[in-house]
C-alpha cells in the first residue's frame, strides 16, 4: 500500500565556502514533524541530500533519518534540491 505524504522544506542554510558541502535543510513530513540537518552536498553526479546523522560511542556516524523506500528517498531529494535552486 502506497501512501503519499507531502514533504515540505521548512529552511535552507546555504555555503559560498566554494567546498563540497553547499548548505543544511531542515523539512516537515506531512505537516506534522519536522526533520533538521539535512546536508547538500555536490558531488560526482551533481547535488544530493545526506541525511542528518549523530556519532555513535564507538566513534562511526549513524543516520538519526532514513527513507524506507527508494521512491520515498527520492521524493525527499528531489522536493530539497528543487528548493535549494530556486532559491
Amino acid at each position: 500500500m502506497e501512501t503519499s505524504v507531502k514533504i515540505e522544506v521548512d529552511r535552507i542554510y546555504r555555503f559560498d565556502n566554494g567546498g563540497q558541502l553547499k548548505g543544511f535543510a531542515d523539512i516537515i513530513i506531512g505537516g506534522l514533524f519536522a526533520v533538521k540537518g539535512f546536508r547538500i552536498v555536490d558531488g560526482k553526479k551533481g547535488l544530493f541530500i545526506s541525511m542528518p546523522s549523530e556519532m555513535g560511542k564507538d566513534g562511526t556516524w549513524y543516520n538519526t533519518f532514513k527513507p524506507i523506500t527508494k521512491e520515498a528517498q527520492a521524493e525527499l531529494n528531489k522536493t530539497v534540491i528543487d528548493a535549494y535552486n530556486a532559491g
